[in-house]
């Protein structure tokens, strides 16, 4: 059995401006990381840096723009290691339902839950970004 973080929200903006802000490096350490590097393409490799004891790594499964993006992790926590992360985009009239989960948690434990909590502010972060422009710096992310 395994468990799974899913969250929905709306966005008023184009499935093409919010597959940027989850996809390109440059937009995602505007809402999500301190440093990001990677290609937003099949197989290619992010290197997802928070700090140096938070410098994870995943691989893209899934690039399917402006659609669906996912990335697995590949060195990170061991609760999220066996985890991977996706975002689906569908347009509907002038704004775009986000569909995120965070799929392949082992346990239901702290870790788990602390996570779905992050994550929820994180994607609030994305939605002021993509909409408004906001930047919130890194260290007052949490």
């Amino acid at each position: 059995m395994s468990f799974c973080i899913e969250h929905d929200l709306f966005i008023q903006k184009s499935p093409v401006k919010i597959f940027q802000a989850i996809s390109a490096p440059e937009h995602i350490n505007q809402w999500w990381t301190q440093k990001c590097e990677g290609i937003p393409q099949l197989g290619s490799t992010y290197n997802l840096y928070f700090t140096e004891t938070y410098n994870w790594w995943g691989e893209v499964t899934v690039c399917d723009t402006p659609h669906h993006f996912e990335i697995r992790m590949t060195v990170s926590d061991p609760d999220w290691n066996p985890t991977r992360f996706g975002f689906k985009l569908e347009a509907q009239q002038d704004k775009t339902l986000v569909h995120f989960y965070h799929k392949g948690w082992i346990e239901n434990n702290h870790h788990f839950r602390y996570s779905s909590w992050c994550w929820a502010l994180l994607l609030k972060g994305l939605k002021n970004y993509v909409e408004q422009g906001i930047v919130i710096p890194f260290e007052a992310r949490n």
